[in-house]
């Protein structure tokens, strides 16, 4: 059986003095954004998933987007190298808590930078944004940690967005949707679907036909709910205020071995 994990890291009371690279900087309310996250975490629980709590970083304002230190293919975790070389620190709890689950663990080694939230995987194949937190040297370091699992490898360009994921994710079916004016190749992705709303390229697959998603894309909630699914909507406007979005709070961990 699939396992139902999922990493994820309370925010930070320095969370306010997070990283925005793309977006004007605007007033985070650090109390809103904790019961934000609360409600977030409850929606996972509710829908199957096991939470575990990575120990929290106070001195790392941007750890509660636990996605970008850690990748995972299979049983593997690769533990990511930030190109905000603020975030390094980020992974050291992160490290802990994949190894008490079991997962062998790599690593991103200089001069390679990589952000998980970088990269999509749509069935075997591991889409890689090559931009601003992920340089040529990171893409190949995925390949090497992953190729040999069985992966497919696709580096992607990414210049209008922090992270591949804030343009591109996927449906359970395979079917990328993407925010076109925030993507530089959409041609890459074999079946895309475009998304009326920028919040509304950002799923997390539940489980079957649910997909939980932004509160603040209620047109593209609609469309997913004409196509068959159950979107789960969740407030999250305190992170989107900091680039963040419904993938990058949580890390999954679908196929550890029993």
């Amino acid at each position: 059986m699939p396992s139902k994990k999922a990493l994820v890291r309370r925010p930070a009371s320095s969370l306010a003095e997070g990283l925005v690279t793309h977006v004007e900087r605007g007033e985070v309310d650090v109390d809103l954004a904790v019961r934000q996250w609360e409600a977030y975490t409850d929606a996972l629980r509710a829908h199957g998933w096991e939470t575990v709590e990575v120990d929290p970083a106070d001195d790392c304002p941007d750890s509660v987007f636990v996605e970008d230190t850690v990748v995972m293919f299979r049983n593997v975790a690769l533990i990511a190298r930030s190109g905000a070389e603020s975030r390094r620190a980020e992974t050291l709890g992160v490290e802990e808590a994949v190894a008490s689950l079991g997962c062998s663990v790599n690593w991103v080694w200089e001069p390679g930078t990589l952000d998980g939230g970088d990269v999509l995987k749509i069935g075997d194949t591991v889409y890689v944004g090559r931009g601003g937190r992920t340089d040529a040297a990171g893409v190949q370091q995925v390949r090497a940690a992953f190729e040999p699992l069985g992966a497919r490898v696709v580096a992607v360009p990414v210049a209008k967005v922090l992270h591949l994921k804030s343009a591109v994710t996927a449906l359970p079916d395979g079917t990328a949707v993407g925010y076109v004016p925030h993507m530089d190749a959409p041609s890459l992705f074999p079946r895309f679907l475009p998304v009326p709303e920028p919040s509304g390229a950002h799923v997390v697959c539940l489980g079957g036909d649910k997909l939980l998603m932004a509160a603040s894309a209620p047109r593209t909630a609609e469309l997913y709910a004409d196509l068959g699914y159950e979107p789960v909507p969740v407030d999250i406007g305190e992170f989107e205020k900091l680039e963040g979005c419904v993938t990058c709070l949580s890390v999954r961990l679908r196929d550890l071995y029993a």
